[in-house]
Order: C-alpha cells, then sequence, then structure tokens
C-alpha cells in the first residue's frame, strides 16, 4: 500500500504541471525530477531524433549525479530502431537480450530501458526514456503504467504549449512579416467574406488597398475559385503599378476556414518583361519591329488575308551604295542615317507599326489588305522621300533606293517564300540602275536563279586572286590630231564556269556584295603594271585612265592602299589618271578634298568621271584639285542637233581655261560628233569612234604599234 501511494502522490504532482506556468523545459524538468523520484532509475530524460533519422540526443534529463554521469547524452540510431525506439513503449532488458542486442548496447552502459513515444500532431516528436545500469533491477507493470501516464502528461503539455504559441504569436508574426516585406495582406472568412485581418500595407497604402479589394470581390463572385491556384496579374490605372494577386485556404487561428490574400508589387518585373518582350522583337538602333516580328506578323496578315479573301503586299527596300557611307564616313553617319529612314518610313500615313528592319541596310514594309488599294501612293511617297537629301550630323547627303514588291496571298503564302520574292524584285530594280522599284514577276525567279550562279563564282573568283578578271583597253585620243595619248582600264570577267560577263552583268552585284573593292584594286595594279611596261619599250609619256569605285574611295586607307600599289609597281605615278565619280565628290566636300589631296600628293593625276550626271556641279569642280574632267555621253549622244548640249560643252570648256583642267568627252560614235567637239576646243575624245575596249594585245597593235610606224 505504501508503494501505491507513493506512486498517487507521483502522479498526482506531475498531474498538476498541466496548469503550471513556465516554459515547457521546466515544466518537464520538474516531471522527469518527480518521475526519478518514484521509480528510483539511473535518469529520467526526453530525448529526440535528429532530422537525419541517424542519431537519437537528450533535450531534457535529471538523474541523481553519481548515478547519472554514464547515462547516454547522444546515441547512434544504428541497428536500434524497433529494439528501443518505436511507435508504442519498448521495454529492453539485457538479461533477456539477444546476443546481437548486448554486443549492439553493451557500450552504452545500460542493462534496462524503458521507451515511451511522444506524439504530437500524429507525428512521433519526442521519447520518454527511463535508463537503468542495475543489472537486477526490472520494471512491473505497475511502473510501466506510471511511464506510460507520465508520458501523456508530457505530450499534453507539449501540445498545449503550441497551440498557446500559436494563437498568441499570430498577430505578432504576422506584424513582423509586414515590418520585413513589402506584401499586402487580407485574411478573409471563406465562407462570408468578412474581413478577419489587414496587415498596415494594406491599411496604408492606397494602391495596394484598392487593387487587393478589387480582386477579392471577383474572387468571391466567382465563388473562390481554387483549383488553378495560379495569382493574378492586376493593374492599378491610378498609380501606374502592377500587383500579382494571391489566393490561398487557410486554417485561422480559431480553426475556421479562411481565404488568405497577398499581393506584390511586380511593376518592376513587368517593365523587365517589356524590355525584353521589346528587344526580342524590335531594333535596337532604328527603334523599328526587327526580323522576327516581321515574320509573325507576315503570317498572321497572310492567314487572315487568304480567309477573306484580301490582297496585301511586302515591300523590301535596300539602300543604294549605303556601304560608301557606313565604311567611308563611319558607322556613325550610317547609324543617323538608318534612324532617319526608319523615322522617314514610319511617318508615312499608314505604315506605323508595319516597318521592319531586316539587317544592315535592309527593311520590309508590310503593305495590310485594308490599305492595299493606297500603294501606288506608298510606293511614289517612299520614292520621294530617297530622292532628297539626308541631313547627317550637319552636312545634308544623297543616299537613294531599290525597292521590291510582291503581292500575298497570290505571289505567296510561305513567309521566307515572300520575303524572298520581294528580294529578288528588288535586286532587279538594282540591276536596273537603282534609285527605283521593281514589282515581282515569275520571270524573276530565272533571274534568281542566274544571280545566285554570278554570286558563287565571283565569291570564288575574288577568293582565286581574281585571275578571272581581265583588264580592257579603250583609247583616248588628242582632240587636235586623233594621236592616242592615254586609255582607260576597264574590267572584264571571263568566268571558267559562266563565261565572258560585260560589267553591266557583275558589277552591280559586286558592289551589292561588297566585293568592288578586292576587284578595283586588282584592276589598279594590274594597269600600273602595264603603264610601266609600255613607258619602257618606247611609250615613256603614255597614260592610263583607272577607276576608282565609290566604295575603294570611301576606305579610311584608300591613300595608303593606292601608294603601296604604286610603290609594288614601280609605275610612273604621272603617268596615272586616277578617275573619280561625280556622285562621290557631292558628299561631305571636306573629306573628299582630303582624300584627293593625299592621292594627288602620291604624283597621279585626277579626272572627274561622269560630269553632269550629279548635283552641283559648278560648285565643286572649282574646290576640287582636278586635272581633267570627263564630260558624261548623255551630253554627247545628240550633241549634233541640240543646241543645249553644245552650250554645256562650251560652258565647260570656257571654266575649264579658267580652272586650268583639260576637257574629256566620252561616247564619241561618230565623225559628226568628232569634228564638232574639236571645234568647239575639247582636249581629249574617247568613244566607239576610236575604238572599243579590247584586250591589252589588241590594244597595243592597233594604238600604240600603229603610231610606232
Amino acid at each position: 500500500m505504501k508503494v501505491d501511494g507513493m506512486r498517487e502522490r507521483a502522479m498526482t504532482n506531475i498531474v498538476n504541471m498541466l496548469e503550471k506556468e513556465g516554459t515547457f523545459t521546466e515544466i518537464v524538468y520538474e516531471i522527469l525530477k518527480e518521475a526519478e523520484a518514484y521509480l528510483h532509475t539511473t535518469s529520467a530524460s526526453l530525448m529526440q531524433i535528429n532530422s537525419a533519422q541517424t542519431k537519437i540526443s537528450t533535450i531534457i534529463s535529471y538523474g541523481e549525479e553519481d548515478s547519472a554521469k554514464d547515462s547516454p547524452q547522444e546515441v547512434n540510431l544504428e541497428g536500434l530502431q524497433g529494439i528501443l525506439f518505436g511507435e508504442e513503449i519498448i521495454v529492453y532488458e539485457s538479461r533477456n537480450a539477444s546476443k546481437a542486442q548486448l554486443e549492439r548496447l553493451q557500450p552504452l552502459n545500460i542493462h534496462s530501458v524503458v521507451t515511451m513515444p511522444i506524439v504530437i500532431n500524429d507525428m512521433v516528436a519526442m521519447y520518454f526514456v527511463i535508463f537503468e545500469s542495475d543489472e537486477q533491477r526490472s520494471f512491473d507493470e505497475s511502473e510501466l503504467h506510471f511511464i506510460q501516464d507520465t508520458a501523456k502528461i508530457i505530450q499534453s503539455i507539449a501540445q498545449k504549449k503550441i497551440i498557446n504559441s500559436s494563437l498568441l504569436s499570430s498577430y505578432e508574426l504576422l506584424r513582423e512579416i509586414l515590418s520585413n516585406i513589402g506584401s499586402g495582406i487580407i485574411v478573409c472568412n471563406r465562407d462570408t467574406g468578412n474581413v478577419l485581418f489587414e496587415n498596415d500595407i494594406v491599411q496604408n497604402v492606397d494602391e495596394v488597398r484598392r487593387t487587393m479589394k478589387e480582386c477579392i470581390q471577383d474572387f468571391f463572385d466567382l465563388g473562390c475559385p481554387m483549383e488553378n491556384d495560379r495569382p493574378v496579374e492586376s493593374y492599378d490605372s491610378q498609380s501606374g503599378l502592377w500587383f500579382e494577386v494571391s489566393f490561398a485556404p487557410l486554417k485561422w487561428l480559431d480553426g475556421s476556414p479562411v481565404i488568405i490574400c497577398t499581393s506584390v508589387d511586380i511593376t518592376q518585373k513587368k517593365k523587365n518583361q517589356q524590355k525584353i518582350e521589346y528587344q526580342a522583337h524590335n531594333d535596337f538602333l532604328t527603334g523599328l519591329y526587327n526580323r522576327m516580328k516581321c515574320e509573325n506578323d507576315l503570317r498572321k496578315l497572310i492567314k487572315r488575308a487568304i480567309n477573306d479573301g484580301t490582297t496585301g503586299a511586302v515591300m523590301f527596300i535596300d539602300l543604294d551604295n549605303f556601304k560608301h557611307i557606313n565604311d567611308g564616313l563611319g558607322h556613325q553617319y550610317g547609324d543617323v542615317l538608318l534612324q532617319q529612314v526608319a523615322a522617314g518610313l514610319q511617318g508615312i500615313p499608314g505604315l506605323r507599326g508595319h516597318c521592319y528592319r531586316m539587317g544592315g541596310d535592309e527593311f520590309v514594309i508590310i503593305v495590310e489588305p485594308q490599305i492595299y488599294d493606297q500603294l501606288d501612293r506608298i510606293v511614289r511617297t517612299i520614292s520621294d522621300m530617297f530622292n532628297r537629301s539626308w541631313y547627317l550630323m550637319g552636312t545634308e547627303y544623297y543616299c537613294t533606293m531599290s525597292m521590291g514588291i510582291a503581292k500575298f496571298p497570290e505571289q505567296g503564302s510561305d513567309v521566307n517564300e515572300l520575303v524572298k520574292k520581294a528580294d529578288i524584285a528588288m535586286y532587279e530594280a538594282k540591276k536596273a540602275g537603282k534609285n527605283r522599284f521593281s514589282y515581282y514577276s515569275a520571270e524573276n525567279d530565272n533571274g534568281s536563279i542566274k544571280q545566285l550562279d554570278i554570286e558563287n563564282n565571283m565569291r570564288q573568283a575574288v577568293a582565286s586572286e581574281c585571275d578571272e578578271f581581265v583588264v580592257f583597253y579603250q583609247p583616248v585620243v588628242n582632240a587636235s590630231d586623233g594621236e592616242c595619248v592615254s586609255c582607260e582600264a576597264l574590267i572584264r570577267w571571263n568566268s571558267k564556269v559562266l563565261g565572258f560577263m560585260a560589267p553591266g552583268e557583275f558589277i552591280p552585284l559586286a558592289e551589292y556584295l561588297g566585293l568592288i573593292t578586292s576587284i578595283g584594286d586588282y584592276v589598279l595594279e594590274e594597269a600600273c603594271r602595264q603603264c610601266k611596261y609600255w613607258n619602257e619599250h618606247g611609250f615613256p609619256n603614255f597614260r592610263i585612265n583607272i577607276n576608282l569605285s565609290v566604295v575603294q574611295l570611301m576606305q579610311k586607307d584608300v591613300v595608303s592602299n593606292v601608294k603601296k600599289i604604286l610603290d609594288r609597281t614601280g609605275v610612273n605615278p604621272n603617268n596615272i589618271v586616277l578617275e573619280i565619280t561625280e556622285t562621290f565628290a557631292i558628299n561631305d566636300m571636306e573629306r573628299v578634298m582630303n582624300i584627293v589631296k593625299g592621292l594627288k600628293t602620291l604624283g597621279p593625276k585626277i579626272a572627274l568621271d561622269d560630269f553632269g550626271t550629279g548635283y552641283s556641279s559648278l560648285n565643286y569642280i572649282k574646290q576640287l584639285p582636278l586635272d581633267i574632267i570627263k564630260v558624261d555621253k548623255t551630253f554627247i549622244d545628240d550633241i549634233v542637233e541640240d543646241d543645249y548640249a553644245q552650250a554645256f560643252v562650251k560652258l565647260i570648256v570656257e571654266l575649264s581655261k579658267t580652272i586650268g583642267t583639260k576637257i574629256c568627252v566620252e561616247g564619241v560614235e561618230t565623225k559628226e560628233q568628232y569634228d564638232l567637239l574639236a571645234e568647239i576646243g575639247v582636249d581629249y575624245i574617247q568613244g566607239y569612234y576610236f575604238g572599243k575596249p579590247v584586250p591589252v594585245a589588241e590594244f597595243a597593235r592597233k594604238n600604240l604599234l600603229k603610231s610606232e610606224t
């Protein structure tokens, strides 16, 4: 009876701990003290398994100092699951243990152990453990019931502390969250929609409160849809801010079902997304849409046109001689020009939002079916825009365009096919002389195939040191006596695959492909070598005229490049005439002056070719250090009958005497033209009347050897 009384007193003291104030550790320590006093064991402990499920450690323990000092504080769980620790009470006694169990537990110096799981929220959170090191000690049924009851008391206290802690700290926790994040939080009753909680962000920031209240109203109006759990993006027009609003079901502090609504300011995220989308679909330099956006838009418009039975058009634009400006003047000039072109195209009524930069100096315009009836007006407006000068960094420049036009869906329902056909039509415009437009036709396809053949073979020919290119020579005679005093070097292409080709067939493509510089340098070097040969073999004063393409002249190292060729060939520079076109001279007079002066310091003479075909001619011939002015053949064709042409040539002859230059007239084909020009007083004459361009041997036989005899 005495033992039962001790048990009742110990259990009464332990039960009273349910109402005791203090921390969980303080209360459990007192319970362990009461349990140890009743059981008289080595120690009573509360132990917990680590998250890795590898070890169990003592978190609270009580025992007499001398007897408890050897009680294990941390135990490796390997091999002990089911022996000491499980989901029910386990009693271990060494005298009843197997050999394997004894070997595993002998190092722990324990002979009897009772473990009872502490379950919280349906999970084993801890173990109430009684250790005994006395070999003779065993636990009877009454003591085991005591241990079980004590474990249940500890479990109740732990559960109560957790619940009370949650109830007491929930609002504090929400306030702490509020102080650390910028999110709005509203808690609503799941059934009624009544607001149970609002944090300070919601209460103090109008745009957050306004946005969240609207989203919550929509959420409850739709019956609280939770199946997708995806956030809602909401835009507040008054503040210009974007918010991401989320809804989630929760149990509230009192256990009632609630909906928690949170909002996050995602304005910067939206701006970043818009920036990424803009970069993905827009050209960084001009602001126009790019190739990818063009293909996407065109695909949709073609599909719509097919469904509606309507017609639209694709216009492919390529700037003429853009490389001259970009490479010669510098990329900053080219960039400004591209920006002005983009702005000009966008400013044409009906085209805003339908202009695209495909890359480099290529643009595409989509004419939607709604404005297809205005196609002629749009074409004229674009043509007029490019016939005017462009104002680049304080100076006027001229840059025209070539444009190809293809219609959809009748000429193509595939995006790539349609753009290719517009590109083919554009190249036809370039071949026809540039600064014009061309509509695609079925006949263009054959020309396109031929163009690809020419392009591929030309690249190979240039890569093979231009060995397929041949220099022909056309005589230039003295107008007074008809003596051949010089000649002009002209390029021809004798392709191994395509056969002999005239300049008009490949020069525009060479310019378009950027190969004209290599070809031009080849002609310059070959002509210099030939001139030296003739000068050293009986014709010391004979000169050769050599054209420098605009692309060559616009290179930053043009002067040093020409000097290298003159030095390499060893020709007398005074017998070389470098011809520059009027087109080159009309842009950036200061730059042109520096280039021409630099070339003259090397020794060659400078001739201005195609005079009369450009702009403001009389203005710049008096500024340039020219030796010869070559009048274009367009003034000679009808000079015998055309009083204006005669007057023009007479004016130039008089002007040349004033500024100290010589006059050469191109394109002379008849004796009447020759006689009239000789009477007017021109210095030199060039044209079919005196000879066509021919290979070097034939030229020498007809002109130089004849003069020797």
